[in-house]
């Protein structure tokens, strides 16, 4: 779950817990362009304030007037669509051609929410299945490869960090990248054995989705069992860390596997992990010097560059791995 989402999860949870009456409003389906993808949800409150966005702005204010004035009196799921002709997408702002479905609940209940905002501020990964015909809901233990589902009977949404992002090292671009990556739906994991980077990261360890662990990275990859929707990024520029870390990143299924230095940098890292039970074909997965060419030079720039990098090969967008 992102940074935007669980923010209007709290503050659902939140307004029921003051006895305020919302609603919730979810995408569940979108034709042609649409703003927001499904699963996307907002909550109303009945005197107006909303949180989230279900279209970046399009549709929320005649969204609010039909909940205020239409929804919020019914105790059942609507269904409620926009943009299904091209003067209708006009009007609301919507790009050209596109349409969303929502899903609005005029009465969701505080019992499913507080349960939700718990269990995944535990890290855990969460289906919410919602009965479209009579508005309740029950949770199940969800998985990093559950997809968003919409039918006649049900809407079934997975929250939590299904994404995870292993930092090797801990200094400042790694604290850079794991704010961007967090705010981005990811889980963090932190891995340093060095005493003076643990010391300096107490003031980061409240977050939610980001850990640390105090080990040796191999030794850490391999308890964490990477699988095909983690990213592993070495950060370090210590070989003894970040090379044991990087064998052991090729050989496993993580989506992206990156490393920081220059040029030169990582043309001796490739010679030296080819000394190494690793395929030439391993070895070249490797993403070195991480992140896009954007002319990065301070940290905050190159954590951007970075996250924008992993994100183009997370939605399948084609990024050149920078052959030496």
């Amino acid at each position: 779950m992102n940074s935007t989402d669980l923010s209007v999860l709290k503050t659902a949870v939140a307004w029921l817990q003051a006895g305020e009456r919302i609603a919730i409003a979810t995408v569940v389906q979108t034709w042609g362009s649409s703003p927001r993808p499904v699963g996307s949800w907002l909550v109303m409150r009945a005197d107006g304030q909303v949180a989230g966005s279900v279209s970046g702005g399009c549709i929320e204010d005649d969204l609010m007037r039909r909940v205020q004035t239409e929804i919020l009196t019914r105790s059942t799921p609507e269904l409620v669509i926009y943009g299904v002709s091209q003067a209708e997408a006009a009007r609301f702002g919507l790009p050209c051609g596109g349409t969303l479905r929502l899903l609005v609940e005029p009465r969701p209940q505080l019992s499913i929410l507080e349960n939700l905002l718990k269990l995944i501020s535990n890290q855990q990964i969460v289906r919410r299945i919602v009965n479209v015909q009579t508005g309740e809901s029950i949770l199940e233990t969800g998985a990093r490869n559950d997809l968003f589902t919409f039918a006649a009977d049900h809407m079934q949404t997975s929250y939590g960090p299904r994404w995870r992002m292993i930092l090797i090292g801990a200094a400042q671009l790694s604290l850079y990248l794991a704010d961007f990556a967090i705010a981005s739906d990811f889980e963090v994991i932190m891995i340093d054995p060095r005493e003076e980077y643990a010391a300096g990261l107490e003031a980061s360890l409240g977050k939610d989705n980001l850990q640390f662990i105090q080990d040796m990275p191999d030794d850490a990859l391999l308890t964490l069992a990477v699988d095909p929707h983690t990213a592993v990024v070495a950060l370090t520029h210590d070989p003894k860390l970040d090379d044991m870390a990087l064998i052991e990143a090729l050989k496993s299924p993580a989506f992206y596997v990156g490393a920081l230095g220059s040029h030169t940098n990582n043309q001796k890292r490739k010679a030296r992990l080819r000394e190494f039970d690793l395929t030439q074909a391993q070895v070249d997965r490797l993403f070195g010097p991480v992140g896009l060419a954007i002319g990065a030079l301070t940290p905050p720039e190159i954590a951007i560059a970075i996250m924008a990098e992993i994100i183009a090969v997370q939605r399948g967008v084609a990024v050149p791995l920078k052959r030496l």
